[in-house]
């Protein structure tokens, strides 16, 4: 037993929107057994656009029920049926979300007549619910109304279930396991089916094979489904299901290797799903510059976009730490460090350096700061038994990375390089490193850097 629906909302995401509208058909697989149809009162406004589009207004729904009133019909309607829609993601989670406000756990298979018109009926140009029934060459009437909608989802479902093989392929869509019950309307279930149980970045595209979203896994396949087999009904999620149409993969040597691969990606590709790592950082550099005087000053500042620190931090207490530490290991002036002073730090700054002779202690202290950086190799597992994967920190920046053979010899730093990547340093990259071979110190050869 089928039960068609189609409903019409304030907005695209369940958790934040209300149904103005919904249809159902009850419906055995040859008859119309049952129908129900009402607006809904919503309690909230109604956006413009939205009227625009089907044409219900505030005043339509003012005097209708709200959803509360519904519920039970609604739900013994659609108790012990296939809910059928089309996109049934959309329907289906608006109508779950609205009875689970009122008290009733709806649990029952879904069936999308998109994803059924694809396998039914391949290579249609479209198949939204307009074009579709046009090529089917169904009349709808009042477009973008629950009803209409919902009787022309009737008899698109009534021609699918007249063609050959349409048992068969309604059948395996409604097995519990299948992933045509959680997949998106537009994504192919052999896509899923065919992604590696391995670490990995994954990247979701959208019909225009736009990258919309990039993650990391260390299991792929199960990374992946897991998007889309929870029941959230929030704003993201439901984006996800709308315009998620295909996935694409590349496969690491390792979580790590992955977590480096996703924040360099998220940065080149700039998804429009990706949030965390797209915020900016507020990170602070050693910086320094030659003064009116000839004075060598040493500042800490906000990172500068278009200018190279002599290190980053943090946090602005780790850079005036650091600085006071050098300023008083080399003998540098608080006041050209601009470098807070308190009464008992006071100096007499008659007796200042010649800029000459100053400024060869603050080259000093420059000098041993990135001596004291950290230069090493991360070796790690590859993707195969005769390779690994390298990685390198040079002067406490991430350098870059890549996979040596086991028979390639590498004997200096500059020939490594050679067979390596380079890759953006970033603070969450290096740190995630940095977190590594502290768990991993037997992965980590220290080296010299190559002098700037």
């Amino acid at each position: 037993m089928y039960a068609i629906v189609d409903i019409e909302t304030t907005g695209g995401h369940a958790s934040g929107n209300g149904i103005t509208e919904i249809a159902i058909y009850i419906f055995d697989g040859e008859k119309l057994l049952d129908h129900f149809h009402s607006l809904i009162n919503p309690f909230q406004k109604i956006p413009v656009y939205i009227t625009a589009l089907t044409g219900i207004n505030d005043a339509m729904v003012a005097v209708a029920p709200g959803f509360e009133e519904v519920a039970g019909k609604v739900f013994h309607l659609l108790s012990n049926k296939v809910f059928v829609a089309h996109n049934v993601n959309f329907d289906y989670s608006f109508i779950k979300q609205q009875l689970n406000n009122c008290g009733y756990e709806l649990n029952v298979k879904k069936l999308c007549t998109v994803r059924m018109g694809r396998k039914i009926f391949p290579g249609l140009p479209s198949y939204s619910l307009g074009n579709f029934c046009r090529n089917m060459g169904i009349i709808m009437q009042n477009r973008h109304r629950a009803d209409a909608d919902a009787r022309a989802t009737v008899e698109l479902f009534c021609i699918m279930l007249l063609q050959d093989g349409a048992k068969g392929i309604i059948s395996k869509m409604l097995k519990k396991t299948s992933a045509e019950q959680w997949l998106p309307t537009y994504l192919d279930k052999n896509v899923i089916d065919n992604l590696p149980a391995r670490p990995g970045v994954y990247y979701f595209h959208d019909k225009k094979n736009k990258v919309i979203y990039v993650g990391k896994a260390i299991n792929i396949k199960k990374r992946v489904s897991s998007h889309f087999t929870h029941n959230d009904t929030d704003k993201r999620r439901q984006h996800f299901l709308r315009f998620v149409a295909s996935v694409s993969f590349t496969v690491c040597a390792s979580e790590l290797h992955a977590l480096v691969l996703e924040s360099t990606e998220i940065k080149r590709l700039w998804p429009k799903y990706n949030n965390s790592q797209k915020r900016p950082v507020q990170q602070f550099g050693l910086y320094s510059f030659e003064d009116a005087k000839g004075y060598l000053r040493l500042a800490i500042d906000r990172k500068k976009k278009n200018l190279k620190a002599h290190y980053q931090f943090n946090l602005l207490t780790e850079g005036n730490t650091l600085l006071r530490k050098m300023a008083d290991e080399f003998e540098l002036s608080y006041k050209l460090c601009f470098i807070d002073k308190s009464p008992m730090e006071q100096k007499d700054w008659d007796f200042l350096d010649a800029p000459k002779k100053y400024n060869n202690k603050v080259q000093a202290a420059l000098t041993q700061l990135q001596i004291q950086l950290p230069s090493f190799i991360l070796v790690d597992e590859g993707l195969n038994a005769n390779e690994k994967l390298c990685m390198l920190v040079e002067k406490g920046s991430f350098w870059g990375m890549g996979f040596i053979q086991d028979n390639e010899q590498t004997q200096s730093l500059s020939a490594l390089k050679d067979l390596l990547i380079p890759y953006a340093d970033n603070d969450y990259i290096r740190n995630s490193i940095y977190a590594y071979v502290a768990i991993h110190p037997e992965k980590k050869i220290v080296v010299k850097p190559i002098a700037s």
